[in-house]
């Protein structure tokens, strides 16, 4: 099982450059963790990329839809002390928007404070970055093209 960030979730849900490599990537372990607040950023950029013309309202429908059967099927990181704390802390340490810090506490909760122990999923290079110095193995865009091929 693997921690995944909206920013690899996204592409799961609407065609962008990386979404075959997500997509492969995913077939190779459809064991999805995430932390609670990854249906609403990937709406978020779902009603986005509507907002700004890029999507047609069809196109959105079908993304969302998407969203509800992938949501389905993913474990979620509930919400608490724990993973605010932390993310405060992190905030402090790393160079990360709340929502970011957020996400990397859920998987250092669900890692158990052991983060070599979970990999982490992330197209957002700062957050990437910053998993990567908590001690994540860190599948980015790069990592994830390259496991494809092997």
């Amino acid at each position: 099982m693997k921690f995944w960030d909206s920013s690899a979730v996204v592409p799961l849900l609407v065609a962008e450059e990386m979404t075959s490599s997500v997509i492969e990537f995913l077939e190779q372990d459809r064991s999805m963790l995430v932390w609670w607040g990854a249906e609403v950023e990937c709406g978020s950029a779902i009603a986005r990329l509507e907002r700004d013309g890029a999507f047609a309202t069809v196109d959105a429908s079908t993304a969302f839809r998407r969203l509800d059967t992938l949501r389905n099927s993913w474990n979620e990181i509930a919400p608490g002390d724990l993973v605010r704390e932390t993310a405060r802390r992190f905030l402090r340490v790393h160079d990360l928007r709340a929502a970011n810090a957020l996400q990397l506490a859920a998987a250092f909760v669900a890692a158990e404070a052991r983060p070599a122990s979970l990999s982490f999923v992330c197209m957002d290079d700062r957050l990437a970055q910053a998993a990567h110095q908590e001690g994540f193995d860190v599948f980015d865009r790069e990592r994830i093209k390259a496991s494809n091929q092997g």
